[in-house]
């Protein structure tokens, strides 16, 4: 299945990348993707779909955040 490409917003001193869900399956790639983008933080706004260690380990804080 093809995934859309992620999306980089800034405002003021922030930025955001909006990305799909990954599954475990696709883990390395996204998380090779963030690494690239230079994030350190991400926010989980949909049920998770991948075990948050692996992306932890490579220094990535993961954030459950419920509307």
């Amino acid at each position: 299945m093809n995934r859309p490409a992620p999306v980089e917003i800034s405002y003021e001193n922030m930025r955001f990348l909006i990305t799909h869900n990954p599954t475990n399956a696709t883990l390395n790639k996204f998380t090779e993707e963030l690494k690239k983008y230079g994030v350190t933080t991400l926010v989980r706004v949909c049920d998770a779909t991948y075990d948050k260690a692996p992306v932890e380990k490579e220094g990535i804080h993961v954030l459950m955040h419920f509307f």
